[in-house]
């Protein structure tokens, strides 16, 4: 066998084994962790339940639901919510990330009054380039729907009162540009724990600074949370 023949069965074998490996890790992703990716700390109750906005996207390709319990009422949790945005009080996440994108976020670490005063019909504008967020629903203290046009996407936050916690449910409804079964798989397996890691980031984030404020207000003393 020649050395030509050689090298074409050897980048035959390595195309061959990438190929077994990437489709066993989708089919591992698939099968034992997509469902907790889509719902890092929910209660298979909270994935069921219909929340305001549900219905602006009733066939959203994905559905994520991510839930943190955090150790605040409701009134201390909310404010820092409402102010998210690009421009305004970030999100809580990775600055450093999400402004490589150009999305102008400084996460806040205060309440900001000229960010509290929300209404459905208000559009705050994103980077250069990447459209809007659209104020879809308000519904203090209880639930805030927000459209982001552009991106296909529908994010609703939702403050559940449980004991002497408040269960802070994250829902995305997604529409995805692939339209193909292989194409979804795909975006799910880039998509899907990228998003993870940075939603989880946020609502750490948002615990941090709302049981630091109840804290602060010596509201009252809250057991400890646990996600």
């Amino acid at each position: 066998m020649d050395d030509g023949a050689r090298m074409a069965r050897g980048y035959v074998r390595i195309v061959a084994g990438a190929g077994f490996a990437v489709a066993l890790l989708a089919v591992c992703y698939q099968v034992l962790w997509r469902y907790r990716c889509q719902n890092w700390g929910a209660t298979p109750d909270e994935v069921a339940l219909s929340l305001p906005g549900d219905e602006l996207m009733p066939d959203a390709d994905v559905v994520t639901t991510r839930v943190i319990a955090v150790r605040a009422p409701p009134e201390v949790v909310w404010p820092w919510i409402v102010q998210m945005g690009s421009g305004r009080a970030g999100a809580y996440t990775y600055d450093w990330l999400e402004n490589l994108f150009g999305l102008d976020m400084h996460s806040a670490d205060v309440i900001l009054p000229q960010f509290q005063d929300v209404a459905a019909g208000q559009e705050f504008p994103l980077a250069s380039g990447c459209g809007v967020m659209r104020v879809e629903g308000v519904d203090p203290e209880r639930a805030y729907v927000l459209r982001f046009p552009e991106a296909r996407l529908v994010w609703i936050f939702a403050l559940r009162p449980e004991g002497n916690v408040t269960r802070l449910v994250s829902r995305n409804r997604i529409r995805t540009p692939v339209r193909s079964a292989a194409g979804r798989l795909g975006y799910a397996l880039i998509m899907e724990p990228g998003s993870l890691i940075r939603e989880r980031k946020m609502l750490l984030g948002i615990r941090e600074r709302a049981e630091r404020l109840a804290s602060d207000r010596q509201q009252v003393s809250w057991p400890r949370a646990v996600s």
